[in-house]
């Protein structure tokens, strides 16, 4: 998947790294990347997160660390008034790099360079670390800089998940940038909706067999695998939210059969849907 090049060092001005905190009705599909590492924390929202060639769900208190130039982004569904929400930090490696040969630093090194794939952290018992990471966002000067080696120091010692695989090596650049973030986009926003494979290809002037060829090529997925994972994620939601007959969630999240919604859920969650409610509400 061709992504684009986001350029933080204009935004920077007279800081050395950014690190900041933002709300939205919504976050949007935006295939990126840039030179800096970046952290992640998300403190409000439900979605998917891609990272290389990964793809996941995230919830609040999801906290990744990407690496140089490796694409991501983060979609959350627009279902109500909640806002989404998240605290992000974003350096460069030349703001530490001096000091990363000292013993001391040997393990945010190691983190640094496991960040390549992109770094998932487990947070459900790191509330103090969740804590320190949005009150960076507070700092200045001085100050800013140590709290920053503070957070990263005890970042190197958590339990860590690798996101994308060792294989993926990111196709960069914006030929095809504005072309998969448009088929995504309308595929986030009208998933509920029924609508054909050259509905989809006409909106990027192709044809249905060469869009199948693109869209596989540049999100190593099918294009009706994909449409399935949207699907299933706004099922989970109705699910958890409301007490609909599961033929319903079937019918109003897109699926033509309870039948075929059953055996994607049942491959997608490794449950049925009645299981799924029920584990959710008795945890």
């Amino acid at each position: 998947m061709k992504a684009s090049f986001e350029d933080i060092q204009s935004k920077k001005k007279d800081q050395s790294f950014l690190a900041y905190s933002f709300s939205t009705k919504q976050f949007k599909f935006k295939w990126h990347y840039h030179p800096e590492y970046e952290l992640t924390l998300i403190t409000r929202g439900s979605g998917k997160r891609f990272v290389g060639d990964s793809y996941h769900d995230f919830t609040s208190g999801d906290l990744v660390l990407i690496g140089t130039n490796l694409p991501h982004t983060w979609v959350s569904e627009l279902t109500d008034s909640r806002l989404s929400s998240a605290v992000v930090i974003q350096f460069s490696c030349n703001l530490i790099e001096s000091l990363l040969d000292l013993p001391e630093f040997q393990s945010i090194k190691k983190m640094l360079s496991q960040a390549n794939r992109g770094l998932h952290f487990s947070t459900k018992q790191s509330n103090g670390l969740i804590t320190k990471i949005s009150k960076l966002t507070e700092k200045s000067g001085v100050e800013k800089i140590s709290f920053l080696l503070m957070v990263l120091s005890e970042l190197a010692e958590q339990k860590t998940a690798f996101l994308s695989s060792a294989k993926f090596e990111p196709a960069i650049g914006d030929k095809n940038e504005k072309r998969i973030n448009t088929v995504c986009e309308y595929i986030q926003k009208n998933s509920t909706k029924k609508f054909t494979l050259g509905q989809i290809a006409q909106l990027i002037h192709l044809s249905e067999s060469a869009f199948c060829k693109f869209f596989k090529r540049l999100t190593g997925k099918t294009f009706s695998d994909y449409v399935n994972e949207v699907r299933i994620g706004h099922a989970c939601q109705m699910l958890i939210e409301t007490d609909k007959p599961i033929s319903d969630v079937a019918w109003k999240t897109g699926f033509e059969s309870l039948t075929y919604f059953n055996r994607v859920f049942l491959k997608k969650k490794k449950m049925r849907p009645k299981e799924f409610r029920a584990k959710h509400f008795s945890g």
